[in-house]
């Protein structure tokens, strides 16, 4: 019986068994993610969208502080928060939202850690990334920032939270925005025809409100943002269309100089 098992045993093994998965690409519930589906601007949001736009906000950080030089500086700790972002992106595919939370608190800290770090060496001569990518003229820098700011730019039916996609615009846009030190911005909250008076001028402020908090987060100071709020009053287009509903559910942003900010512009601080 002996020799029979030992038999049965090599043949297996010479055999090659398909039930073991390929190297380096972990077990079978193991798929590899690396990005997860849009949420598009007109579809309904709830809760369960919270960790999903989290998860944004974390990627669209790693992604200023690699346009910042982190990579060059720190490679292993960006390869690393990397393969955290995927990991996350992992556990929301397979409803491991508990996990993606707490993993998405360790990732908020070690990016926070990481700029810290970033900005010790850039200062102290240590590291010195190339610069950005140069433009002819501070007007042509503007221009595209102003493109970043006002594209991609609607929300969904009834909602203030900002689109992954439109998020990515905005750090990208604060990242260039420190070239320009001398402009602000004002950002007005639009939203369709639906609904009341009243109840639109609070959800178009609630917007230009979110999307301020973002671009404080990305690094641009209080004292360079003011918003406002129309309503529905100044639609890109006229009609009740869902197309044109969606276009209307939007920020505006102007790039002012700072000199004529105080004196040209109204909103709230």
């Amino acid at each position: 019986m002996r020799k029979i098992f030992a038999l049965i045993t090599i043949t297996a093994l010479s055999s090659g068994c398909s039930m073991f998965p390929d190297h380096g690409q972990g077990g079978m519930a193991e798929h590899h993610y690396s990005a997860l589906s849009p949420v598009l601007a007109d579809q309904p949001l709830g809760p369960e969208h919270g960790l999903r736009f989290e998860w944004e906000l974390s990627a669209r950080h790693l992604d200023v502080l690699v346009l910042e030089g982190a990579e060059l500086c720190f490679p292993a700790t960006v390869l690393q928060a990397r393969r955290m972002q995927d990991r996350i992106v992992r556990e929301l595919h397979g409803d491991l939202e508990f996990d993606a939370a707490n993993d998405l608190i360790i990732q908020r800290a070690a990016l926070e850690r990481l700029e810290k770090q970033l900005d010790a060496v850039k200062h102290s001569g240590a590291c010195s990334p190339p610069g950005d990518i140069s433009y002819a003229s501070s007007a042509a820098l503007a221009t595209e920032i102003d493109a970043l700011l006002n594209i991609d730019n609607q929300f969904a039916f009834n909602s203030p939270a900002v689109n992954p996609k439109y998020m990515g615009h905005l750090a990208e846009a604060a990242h260039l925005l420190r070239e320009l030190p001398q402009y602000s911005l004002h950002i007005t909250g639009h939203t369709d025809s639906v609904g009341n008076e009243a109840a639109n001028q609070a959800l178009s402020l609630a917007r230009a409100n979110q999307v301020k908090r973002y671009l404080q987060i990305f690094g641009i100071a209080p004292s360079r943002l003011t918003v406002a709020a129309v309503g529905a009053n100044d639609p890109l287009f006229k009609g009740h269309a869902p197309q044109e509903r969606l276009v209307n559910r939007r920020v505006s942003i102007e790039l002012v100089e700072r000199s004529k900010a105080n004196n040209s512009l109204g909103g709230t601080q």
